[in-house]
């Protein structure tokens, strides 16, 4: 038993989960978040920086200073770092920036060294090396040097384009554009096509610091460049320019000093957004003057990434004000309906948040990298060991030939076993070629292609707003091809995110069917449907709000704004009225308001019923209530208030602690529900992708997604996995049997509140003063055994949420957190190993859609934060399954097929040399000429690999679309695993054989037409290349046959001998072997035996053991018929009827779980084309209940 002293913190845990209750704060910074994972405790080392930071919260909250027109200032020894030894600058940055990574001096080394540290460029340089060894090579050194110059040459084109234009392109150590293009306003096109390539960028950032703007210097304003500008300056912007650097807004040429911004180019938002500057600074600083003398000194947080916060306070004139992200402008804005305004520069150049957002992004690598990685290292296992059993071979055959064969004599008197020794090393080079050197590079071209096809479909253009689909990165395409998992968002996603106020509660009593409509989401709906009952608003300062209500003008002074963050789920606001009463207004969630309801709240029961029915219409609802404060209780509340604001450290729960004292006792006014239609497409979209064998789970903040299954399942079996697995922690380790009997389709619905309940979360503590005592070493053994326990059971709680997740057809998860939607998507990565894909629409999706290994964005009406995060971005939902069942398919496939034709290819190349070997005494003697070595993977070999990599396919999209099964393959890894690799292993030992032998067998006793015999070593390797050559093009595409015998013919020439006889040394072997009818016939034999098991394996497979592909390939006549009589009849069902786009809603019927789990379509009007065509099974039209 663990006594009270052995701990300083108590769990106060309810007997019910409560909403309020959230596993962690959402206020957390991309660098933060990018160092932990959802669910994970924090490590002791955590925990003690955690305790020193609270002794020192200045350290961490607010160490930056700037002090106004006071440049000295920054001279202190205290803002000095160290750069080397005992060389020190100053910690504020410059407001110059460079964002190139190379110059002309520096292209060629900086990129030469990062591409030398991937470990098969280094591989290849060591080879190139080993070659330069007379001693241990048989091949020629630019049999190695051009292939790895071709690679080194194709990679920094790509890397120079990157820098120059900023593209985002395949690298396996991935940076991303800066994410807010603060040089967007430069002519990206020009810099894309310009022929002064080192200098794009370059020009690009000289534009940009070689702007200017008004900078107080000796006490007047001057034009100054940009680059020019520093922290403290005071500086003057003008309409329609852009914000050089993050500063203080001190005052406008607006009312009240409003200033209006686009932040585009920070968040992709084009709407203007207003910030509003401090009252002191807009009555005092709007002369040149004033702004000269100011000498303000601002203490704030360190430069960081965070766009929306900010936390600091400036003192001025013996007084304190505190300073949030309103008060800001951060560079990349432009000033917008403002004439002009004044600010203060605190963050400059890479200090700048626009600045801090443009480093490196965590790298997402793929299933299919990661296994040819794997494989790769297998064929060089392969390769030594083959290398090794040779090199053994030679010393054998050294020791019972070589050294009593004196024609063999090389006057060097080695012993068998060092010849054995360098041979090991000249193996290694010759069988270099099982190593791909080109692997890495075509497998970037092929995803290039891919990403552009994307780009490129314009069946994913979404003409409304002008939308094209973007693949965003060229790493992931045939990722796309193995979803299993899909998390969505709903609002904004699935649904318009148009709001059109519908319902509400006023005073008990329901108003339905009210049809105002607002272009804007939920505050644009509240506040138009005001509008329309006679309620405007007019204006608002820094401390006033202007209404008409019924045509009476009233003015209301805001005392404070008490803000909404998702810990918190309401919003008030405290203000006195014309008549001097003080009075506060919240909205926010009903689980929070009720709970600070007054308990004499006669319409509370009332108010209850109507938001039962609201949401069970799947309506957004919000509660509304007030609160009457006296002035005394307002005077010590605002002085709390204004302490809190003021604070250095730890400010927003400090804020959180004083709102919570004030806002209790409330009256409840009422509520509003408000209706968010679902977009084009999406019942017919989750249909597909539900018949593709994909799990869809839906994770929103909203409170009731849908009621249809909640009694039936959350009452019984999830409340039974509870008690089951909650009676205690033994009894859960051992459940590994189904939670389910039977294959009933089932959907699970759980709020946010009950995810942590289930999932163990760690609660909020609630620190009590207690006497530290110390511990023995049997009670801190106690402690830890229960900790260890504590963890190994929350684990288990994990495992079998997800177990019991996953057995059902569809998951919604309603009132989570952005928090949580990462952590459902890191649980089921982790205990399924399933390949998952998340899609949003807003920033409380990014952490989602970051966690998730395909990421996908929908521009709509949240701003283009989900976008900037994701791999894919498009306009609708409905794009999705053409992304996956179409392109990500089809990327799979090609993938699939290039790597097993790449791998065979490659075998049935190298190991002709180890069959040679066998007749060469293993001297490590190549097969081939060197030029063949050479030119085999670069270009004899490249394009037809290429071709099927990139324009294969099994099926068409229409298809694809309509039979969506077929993208099971992908789930299953059924194209490319060791399996498939091992086959290719073999099938290119079978062919090598087959090369090799036949012509040695046909050359052995034999005589030409001219009496000469053509069994010579040169007329045999071209035999065995030409044979190779036609061999692996007859499987793909011929075009590199002619490309071959023309370079073979002109290397073989007599005239480029006569330049380079060192390098080309089989003159004219090709035109006198090649006419050779025997020759002909030797190759003939050869191709055919190789290719017959390759024709009879692929008629069985069409016609005895059909794949699904074939069978649909097949009928595809059929179906295209089918479908052509179908739109017959579709235009003379519709002739007469108005078209009419689907209106279905969430509070239509009774919600998408029933649709997801069961595929089905909600409109009747028409059965889809799937139930016309389909010749075996329920179509996708099929009104009945599967579950």
């Amino acid at each position: 038993m663990i006594s009270e002293r052995d701990s300083e913190t108590t769990f106060e845990e309810d007997s019910q989960p409560n909403d309020e209750v959230v596993p962690y704060s959402d206020d957390e910074t991309e660098d933060e978040l990018d160092g932990r994972q959802p669910g994970a405790e924090p490590g002791p080392n955590q925990t003690s920086r955690d305790t020193q930071e609270s002794r020192d919260p200045g350290k961490k909250d607010c160490s930056w200073q700037v002090k106004a027109n006071d440049q000295r200032f920054y001279d202190q020894p205290g803002f000095k770092r160290t750069i080397f030894l005992c060389f020190k600058k100053s910690k504020y940055s410059g407001n110059a920036i460079k964002t190139y990574k190379y110059n002309p001096i520096t292209f060629l080394p900086l990129n030469l060294l990062e591409q030398f540290k991937r470990a098969a460029n280094f591989y290849f340089l060591v080879l190139l090396i080993l070659q330069c060894i007379p001693q241990i090579t048989t091949l020629s050194w630019y049999t190695t040097l051009v292939p790895l110059l071709l690679v080194l040459g194709i990679t920094a084109v790509k890397d120079l384009v990157d820098d120059i234009v900023g593209a985002t392109f395949c690298s396996y150590e991935q940076h991303t554009p800066p994410s807010v293009a603060h040089v967007s306003c430069c002519d990206t096109e020009q810099g894309e096509h310009s022929l002064l390539w080192f200098q794009a960028r370059h020009r690009m950032d000289n534009e940009v610091n070689n702007r200017t703007c008004d900078v107080i210097k000796d006490g007047r304003f001057k034009a100054t460049k940009w680059k020019d500008i520093k922290v403290g300056d005071i500086i003057r912007l003008k309409k329609n320019t852009f914000v050089p650097a993050d500063i203080l807004l001190l005052s406008s040429s607006e009312p009240n000093s409003l200033c209006y911004v686009e932040t585009a180019e920070l968040d992709g938002e084009t709407n203007l957004k207003f910030k509003m500057a401090l009252e002191v600074t807009h009555r005092h600083l709007q002369e040149e003057s004033a702004l000269a003398d100011f000498d303000g000194l601002i203490e704030c947080e360190e430069p960081n990434n965070r766009l929306d916060k900010f936390t600091g306070t400036l003192s001025w004139r013996n007084s304190n004000y505190p300073l949030d992200a309103d008060k800001i402008l951060l560079r990349g804005c432009k000033i917008r309906n403002t004439d002009f305004c004044h600010g203060m520069v605190i963050f400059a150049g890479a200090d700048t948040k626009i600045m801090k957002n443009s480093g490196k992004t965590r790298f997402k690598r793929t299933k299919i990298d990661s296994l040819m990685n794997y494989m790769v290292y297998t064929i060089i296992v392969v390769l030594i060991l083959l290398s090794a059993g040779l090199a053994i071979g030679h010393t054998y055959w050294e020791q019972q030939i070589g050294n009593s064969s004196w024609y063999l004599y090389d006057a060097q008197d080695w012993s068998p076993a060092y010849r054995g020794f360098l041979n090991f090393w000249g193996y290694i080079i010759v069988l270099n070629t099982m190593v791909p050197i080109s692997l890495y590079v075509s497998v970037e071209v092929i995803r290039f292609g891919q990403s552009y096809f994307i780009n490129w479909d314009l069946q994913m253009y979404y003409p409304e707003k002008d939308t094209a689909a973007k693949a965003r990165t060229t790493t992931l395409n045939e990722q796309l091809g193995q979803i299993q998992y899909i998390f969505s968002d709903k609002t904004g996603t699935l649904t318009q995110n148009i709001m059109t106020f519908k319902k509400c509660c006023i005073n008990g009593q329901r108003y339905g069917q009210l049809n105002y409509q607002a272009a804007s989401p939920d505050e644009g709906a509240l506040v138009t449907a005001a509008r329309n009952f006679g309620y405007v608003f007019l204006s608002r300062t820094q401390n006033t709000i202007t209404i008409s209500e019924m045509g009476v003008e009233r003015t209301y002074d805001v005392l404070a704004i008490l803000d909404f963050n998702s810990d918190r789920k309401r919003m008030s606001v405290i203000v006195r009225e014309s008549g001097g009463n003080i009075r506060l207004y919240c909205k926010g969630a009903d689980t929070v308001i009720f709970e600070r309801l007054h308990p004499r709240n006669l319409k509370r029961e009332a108010t209850e019923e109507a938001l039962d029915v609201f949401a069970n219409e799947t309506l957004r609802t919000l509660c509304l209530c007030y609160r009457d404060i006296s002035q005394d209780e307002f005077d010590v509340w605002n002085k709390k208030f204004m302490e809190a604001s003021l604070a250095t450290s730890h400010r927003d729960e400090a804020l959180d602690k004083v709102y919570e004292e004030i806002e209790n006792n409330l009256i409840l006014l009422g509520a509003t529900a408000i209706e968010d239609k679902l977009q084009d497409g999406v019942p017919e979209t989750i249909s597909r992708l539900s018949k593709a064998d994909i799990k869809i789970w839906v994770l929103t903040g909203d409170k009731k997604v849908s009621p249809s299954l909640s009694s039936a399942l959350l009452q019984t079996r999830l409340e039974n996995q509870r008690n089951s697995a909650g009676s205690s922690p033994n009894s859960s380790l051992k459940m590994n049997e189904p939670f389910f009997q039977g294959s009933r389709d089932r959907a699970l619905i759980i709020t946010g509140s009950w995810l942590n309940e289930i999932l163990q979360e760690k609660k909020k503590k609630k620190k009590k003063l207690k006497l530290k005592f110390p511990r023995t070493a049997e009670e801190k053994k106690k402690q830890m055994e229960k900790r260890i326990r504590a963890e190994a059971y929350k684990e288990q709680q994990q495992k079998n949420f997800v177990d019991l997740a996953c057995e059902c057809r569809a998951v919604i998860c309603c009132r989570v957190t952005p928090k949580q939607k990462a952590m459902v998507v890191e649980l089921v990565k982790k205990y399924k190993k399933a390949i998952t894909l998340a899609i949003g629409d807003g920033a409380n999706d990014v952490n989602m859609i970051k966690t998730a290994h395909i990421g996908v964005g929908i521009s709509g009406q949240e701003g283009m934060q989900a976008v900037m995060s994701s791999d894919y971005s498009f306009g609708q939902f409905r794009y999705l399954q053409r992304l996956l069942l179409v392109h990500g398919r089809w990327s799979y496939i090609r993938m699939c097929k290039f790597l097993r034709y790449f791998f065979y290819k490659n075998f049935a190349f190298t190991l002709v040399h180890i069959w040679y070997s066998f007749f060469s005494g293993f001297s490590a003697q190549a097969a081939y000429e060197d030029w063949f070595i050479t030119l085999y993977n670069v270009l004899y070999s490249s394009l037809p690999v290429l071709l099927v990599g990139l324009l294969d396919q099994d099926v068409s999209d229409k298809l694809s679309l309509r039979f969506p099964r077929l993208y099971v393959l992908g789930q299953r890894d059924l194209l490319f695993n060791y399996k498939k690799f091992f086959l290719s292993l073999l099938h290119g030992a079978v062919t090598s054989l087959i090369i090799f032998f036949i012509p040695y067998g046909a050359y052995l006793k034999s005589m030409g037409q001219d009496g000469e015999a053509p069994a010579d070593y040169q007329s045999f390797a071209v035999t065995a290349a030409s044979s190779l050559i036609f061999v692996v093009n007859f499987q793909a595409i011929f075009g590199s046959i002619a490309l071959y015998f023309g370079i073979t013919f002109d290397f073989h020439s007599a005239g480029i001998h006569v330049l380079f006889p060192s390098a080309f040394r089989f003159t004219g072997t090709a035109p006198n072997a090649l006419r050779q009818p025997y020759l002909w016939l030797t190759m003939i034999l050869s191709i055919a035996i190789c290719l017959l098991p390759v024709v009879a394996q692929r008629f069985l497979s069409m016609t005895v053991w059909p794949s699904e592909s074939d069978k649909i390939q097949r009928n595809r006549q059929k179906y295209l018929l089918e479908e052509q009589q179908w739109k017959r009849r579709q235009s003379a069902f519709r002739r007469g009827v108005s078209a009419r786009r689907s209106a279905y809603a969430f509070s239509h019927q009774r919600g998408y779980a029933d649709l997801i789990a069961s595929g089905r379509s909600i409109r009747k009007r028409r059965a889809p084309l799937d139930a016309v065509l389909a010749s075996s099974g329920p179509a996708s039209g099929d009104t009945r209940d599967t579950s």
